[in-house]
Order: structure tokens, then C-alpha cells, then sequence
């Protein structure tokens, strides 16, 4: 629920209208919502995944044709399956995460990177040339080089597409598809369900993204007890917080600590000429201009998404964000600070 306020005196409601709106009451397609999500993936995973976005509209032999394929840093290929609205849902031929599953079973048979170099990623990038620098290289050499950079530098080589995720977009699921969704997760499936839909606010247009399943388990919102006798001798290792990087502290929170401070240089490793300074919780300047953390790294490493806690490095304290924070986290926790 959203409520509109403004803080004139106190907390008030504001008599600003918001509408609850849909894609086609405004217009527009499933080819938008594709493109949109296409070009900001990460507002599905935020900063908790490093992803390069390498297929759209990839059909297969029986005429199917699959909306967005990824490669996570796992090596992993994601099925991203879009609908713009509840009809359209209910208006398939086939329940919507069956034509996601079929999808999936068809990448399971990629065995290598020329396969899927030739197949899905040579045609998205022929598709969104002008998206590319200038380049010696043929489309097919580009593709692959991208491909194998990204797995060797995530140390996703040996685990290349050794299994498949499905995520399912919509703005909204009817009861049966979650049912399904939900049995198939139960069941070791690796599946997310994601809303996004349109909100008017007064004059202006918002997006709601939220995901839907898998929820977060309720046992991570528990803080541990730290046993004394063993307090003063051990030490939590930071892989043993007990939080996924889901819920780890962000960039506000890293500044609130000191981890972050204004003016820091950080880089991104394994990556030359990346050096930015940190302006604020929101954002650097990366070669004069300012952007967001996230887009700092996409531009830096040319991927779709990243996790820029695991790749960005603080040159002041000489280590990687990720571990500051969890380093962080263990000595709060050994202190009793929540």
C-alpha cells in the first residue's frame, strides 16, 4: 500500500490521488515491458546479482519463442518469461510457467559457450549492434570473448549452464499460476515470480516491481545468540551470518559505518581504468560524470547487472565491499549491536 503524505506539520495524508493503472490502459505492449526490463534487469535483482543479458526472442525448433535469456555468475542460464497483464495470462493456450519450463528444457541441452554464442548471443547482439563499440572483431568473436570474460571472471567456467532458472514477470498472477510456481519451488525448481505494475501518483508515473515467490523465510529476520564461552575465542566467519546477500546492508548503511566515505576512490576488480570517487550513497563520478554504483559497474564491465559489493574495492581499506560489510556485521553482532 502506498499513502501519500507531506510533512508541512507532523505526518499528514495528502489528498493527492494514486491509480492503480495497467500496461494496457496506457498503451502499451509486452514488447515494451520486454525492452524496458531488457535494458534495467537489474531492477528485478537490484544489486545482489552480477548478469549479462544475452538472447531476446530466441525461438526454437517447434516455433516457441522464448522473451529474455541471461548468464548469471553462476554460469547459469535464466529464462525470463514476460506477460503484460492478467489476460494475457489467462488467454495462453498453455499455463504460463509450463511454456517457461518447456523454454528451460530446451536450454538444458546447451552443453557449450560456442553453442550458445551462435544460437542466442550473436543474434541479440547483431539486434542491438548500436549499443556495441566499434569494433575489429566479427559479431561472433565479440560475442564469445564477452561470454568467456564474464565466466572466467566470476569463476563460473567449470559450472557453465549446469542448471537453468526460470523468472516469470507479470503485472499480476492469478491463484493457480502461484500455486503451481510455489509446488515447483517446494520441489527444488529454480523459480522467481516478480509484479511490476504501473502507479500514477498525482501527475507522476511509477513502477511497483516486488517479488512475489519466493518469499523471504521468516527465520532470517532472527538475530543469533552469540555463545560467551565460545565469543572471545572464535570468530563468525562472514559466509556464517546467517543473512543472504539479499539482506545484506547497503550502500547507506556502508556510509553510515564509515566503510564508504565521501571523496573514497574504489574500483572495480580485474578491471583497468575503473577508478571512481564515491559522492554520496547514491552515487559516483566515473570519468567526470556521475551515475549510480550499479551503473558504474555495468558501464566499467560492459554487463547487464552487477553485484557491485563483491566487485567494487575501497582503496582506502585496501578490500572488497562485500567483505567490509560482513566483517562488519560479525563484529556488531559479537558486540551485541544489532
Amino acid at each position: 500500500m502506498l499513502v501519500p503524505i507531506h510533512l508541512d506539520d507532523g505526518i499528514k495524508k495528502s489528498e493527492v490521488e494514486i491509480e492503480d493503472l495497467t500496461f494496457s490502459s496506457l498503451g502499451l505492449r509486452e514488447g515494451d515491458l520486454e525492452e524496458f526490463l531488457r535494458l534495467n534487469i537489474d531492477l528485478l535483482f537490484g544489486d545482489n546479482e552480477s548478469l549479462l543479458v544475452i538472447g531476446q526472442q530466441v525461438r526454437n525448433q517447434q516455433g516457441g519463442r522464448s522473451d529474455l535469456v541471461a548468464l548469471d555468475e553462476n554460469g547459469n542460464l535464466v529464462l525470463i518469461e514476460i506477460k503484460r497483464d492478467l489476460q494475457d495470462i489467462r488467454n495462453r493456450k498453455e499455463p504460463f510457467e509450463f511454456q517457461a519450463i518447456r523454454y528451460a528444457a530446451n536450454y538444458a541441452k546447451i552443453k557449450d559457450v560456442d553453442e550458445l554464442v551462435d544460437n542466442l548471443f550473436v543474434p541479440y547482439i547483431e539486434r542491438h549492434r548500436t549499443e556495441y563499440e566499434e569494433s575489429v572483431l566479427t559479431t561472433s568473436e565479440m560475442a564469445r570473448r564477452r561470454i568467456t570474460s564474464f565466466l572466467a571472471k566470476n569463476n563460473a567456467v567449470k559450472t557453465f549452464n549446469r542448471k537453468q532458472r526460470i523468472v516469470l514477470v507479470a503485472a499480476e498472477f492469478d491463484a493457480q499460476t502461484l500455486s503451481a510456481c510455489a509446488w515447483l519451488i517446494n520441489n527444488h525448481v529454480d523459480l522467481n515470480c516478480f509484479t511490476i505494475h504501473p502507479v500514477k501518483i498525482g501527475e507522476q508515473y511509477l513502477l511497483s516491481v516486488n517479488q512475489v515467490l519466493p518469499p523471504m523465510p521468516i527465520e532470517d529476520f532472527y538475530v543469533e545468540i552469540i555463545d560467551e564461552k565460545s565469543r572471545a575465542t572464535s570468530r563468525v566467519s562472514p559466509d556464517d551470518t546467517g543473512m543472504s546477500r539479499t539482506y545484506l546492508p547497503r550502500m547507506p548503511k556502508l556510509f553510515e559505518w564509515g566503510i564508504v566515505q565521501k571523496d573514497d576512490l574504489l574500483t572495480i576488480k580485474d578491471f583497468e581504468d575503473s577508478e571512481a570517487k564515491a559522492l554520496n550513497p547514491k552515487e559516483v563520478e566515473f570519468k567526470g560524470e556521475r551515475m549510480s554504483y550499479n551503473q558504474w559497474g555495468q558501464k566499467v564491465t560492459g554487463w547487464s547487472s552487477i553485484c557491485i559489493y563483491e566487485w567494487a574495492k575501497s582503496q582506502r581499506l585496501d578490500d572488497l565491499l562485500d567483505k567490509l560489510r560482513r566483517e562488519k556485521m560479525t563484529e556488531l553482532s559479537q558486540v551485541g549491536i544489532e
